[in-house]
Order: C-alpha cells, then sequence, then structure tokens
C-alpha cells in the first residue's frame, strides 16, 4: 500500500506510538530499562500516561518493540548486502556491538527482561502506518513479522552447505549455540570488563566456525 491510501486518523496513532517507541530509545543511555520512568518517556514524546496505555500494555513492551524494529533493520541490511552464512551472524552480533555503545543499558535490560519472562517473546505486529513511518524504502520487508530463530536456522543451513559448519555440528545444534553466543558472549564481556564485546563475538563464533 502506498502511504498516501493510508488514513490521517492511522497515521497519526501509528507518530504518536513510535513517538514513545523513540523516546524511550533517547532516555535509556547507560541506565537499566527498569530504572526509567514512565513519566519521563511520555513528557520526552510530549503525551499523557493515559495515551501511553492505548498504545503499550506496560513499559516492558517497548523493549520488544525494539526488538521487532532492530531485527528488521538487521534483516534489510542483510538481504541488501547479500550476506550468507556466517557472515550474516557476525553482522548481527557486531550491530549488537555498536548498538551498546551508544546505548549501554539497552542489551542488559533486555536479557534481564527475557530471563524474567522465561521465554522469548511474541514479535509484534506492525499496522501499515507505523511500517510506512519506521522503513520507509523497505515496507514489505519492514511488514514481515522477523524470527530470530528462522534468521539463524536459515544461516547455519547455508554455512553447513558451503562446508563452513564445523562437522561435529548438527545445524539445529548451532542454532541453539548461536543464541547462547548472542546473550551469552555479551555478558561474558561485561564480566571481564571489557568494551570490546564484538572480539568475545568473534571468539565464541570460532567454535562454530570450519576456517
Amino acid at each position: 500500500m502506498d502511504s498516501s491510501a493510508i488514513s490521517l486518523r492511522e497515521l497519526k496513532k501509528a507518530r504518536t506510538k513510535v513517538a514513545l517507541y523513540e523516546a524511550s530509545l533517547s532516555l535509556i543511555g547507560d541506565k537499566m530499562f527498569r530504572d526509567m520512568m514512565l513519566d519521563d518517556i511520555c513528557r520526552k514524546a510530549e503525551v499523557s500516561r493515559v495515551t501511553f496505555f492505548k498504545f503499550y500494555q506496560k513499559k516492558e513492551d517497548l523493549l520488544v518493540y525494539f526488538m521487532r524494529v532492530w531485527l528488521t533493520e538487521r534483516i534489510i541490511e542483510i538481504e541488501a548486502e547479500g550476506k550468507r552464512g556466517f557472515s550474516v551472524i557476525q553482522h548481527v552480533l557486531h550491530k549488537v556491538a555498536e548498538e551498546t555503545e551508544e546505548r549501554a543499558g539497552l542489551m542488559p535490560s533486555l536479557i534481564s527482561f527475557l530471563a524474567e519472562m522465561n521465554m522469548h517473546p511474541c514479535m509484534p505486529e506492525l499496522s501499515e502506518a507505523e511500517v510506512h513511518l519506521l522503513f520507509p524504502d523497505h515496507v514489505e520487508v519492514g511488514a514481515q513479522t522477523p524470527d530470530m530463530f528462522k534468521l539463524f536456522h536459515r544461516c547455519m543451513t547455508e554455512a553447513e552447505a558451503e562446508g563452513k559448519l564445523r562437522k561435529e555440528f548438527t545445524v539445529e545444534t548451532a542454532v541453539k549455540v548461536l543464541f547462547t553466543v548472542f546473550y551469552g558472549a555479551f555478558l561474558t564481556a561485561q564480566l571481564y570488563g571489557s568494551k570490546d564485546i564484538k572480539s568475545f563475538y568473534n571468539t565464541h563464533l570460532q567454535l562454530l566456525e570450519n576456517r
């Protein structure tokens, strides 16, 4: 759908929802998400608490929204650059490291949130207006709900076909290891007090990659 076909009412709703999301990103810095005040987010977005709850059931839903937008952005980049196999994984992990340089509190907040939930949350569906606002040049990809499991599985299948996945790993086992690397290597870097998160990710990827 062309953006001109979207009603002004829907565009206004989408702008408010995205403004709340962007306000939370601009405020987090090196703070944990749980320490952010909802009133501060609403003030930054210039909306009331009542308006906030029209779009998000709880403050933590902003973290899930971030996951949805962030992963879609990575998929757009991956497709544009024609990446496959381990190059996709490296791209995703390096983007985590770069995000952390800008917003140090975001990834720890996300890991803490997922641990408390004891599950990986379902990605939210986006309205057509939200897709056009967030991904104006890639609305087709933006409208598709991203799935990290499917992305990892596809990449490891490609790596296996190219002979780049170590033979002692099945695709299914490699996917499990990738999730461990995605979250665990980040925490290990923090444990060692290192800001060089990329090197921790690269070291862990070598456990899987046949070079």
